[in-house]
């Protein structure tokens, strides 16, 4: 049999598209939205478009449940946001070294705060074996800092949450070894970095290491229990 006949005797592709009324239900909301915004401030759109100046820059967990935001009460425009799975802060990575340095350098921010968050999978994904896949090779410093200094709860029994404060203080730790941190608190920029973690059990947050000024100092070393303190 030819190519040409195997080609006719396949079947075209299906491809199967979601429920449009769950898109149309987000434009519909995000028209409430603008209205309310405008209702309350006529102003409010008009004044973002030609301003960006937030003193802060979040790095932070991808986790839908953890919105950076809206957990500290703020507007667009008064915080610059960076996320990803487990709020790591790789300077080997294109994509949060783009972020960090817009932060610095062209919003000039005042505060860099790493958030973490309980009941992440990211760091429970990291306490399992490793994965050859992208996930695993991403989540590679944060299984380095659990092997490094397991964390448990008990004799057999990891802590997820240990190492979840664990991570935030590493990442803490690298943001000050930082090219552009460093260069920034060399030329005596006012800039502190921030380790906290969320509760989403009770959407408070939570500080876990001090913070961490142009000498370095505030990041502590972690006790006997195996959190940081």
């Amino acid at each position: 049999m030819s190519v040409r006949g195997n080609r006719a005797a396949e079947k075209p592709a299906t491809v199967t598209r979601g429920d449009d009324n769950d898109l149309a239900d987000l434009f519909a909301r995000n028209q409430a939205w603008a209205k309310s915004k405008t209702l309350v401030d006529p102003s409010f759109f008009s004044r973002l478009v030609g301003q960006q100046r937030p003193s802060y820059f979040w790095i932070g967990c991808s986790d839908s449940r953890v919105p950076a935001t809206e957990i500290v009460n703020l507007d667009p425009g008064e915080m610059f946001v960076h996320r990803n799975v487990a709020n790591l802060a790789m300077e080997n990575d294109p994509n949060f070294a783009a972020a960090l340095q817009f932060a610095i350098e062209a919003l000039h921010v005042q505060h860099i705060i790493v958030v973490g968050h309980y009941g992440c999978g990211g760091i429970q994904a990291a306490m399992a074996p490793a994965t050859a896949d992208a996930i695993g090779d991403w989540l590679a410093p944060v299984r380095a800092v659990h092997h490094a200094h397991p964390c448990k709860a008990a004799p057999d029994q990891a802590d997820a949450n240990a190492l979840c404060e664990r991570n935030v203080v590493a990442q803490v730790e690298a943001l000050a070894a930082n090219r552009l941190v460093r260069t920034a608190w060399a030329a005596k920029a006012a800039l502190t970095l921030h380790g906290w973690v969320y509760a989403i059990s009770d959407g408070l947050l939570r500080a876990v290491c001090e913070p961490v000024h142009q000498d370095g100092r505030g990041v502590p070393p972690p006790d006997g229990t195996g959190r940081a303190r």
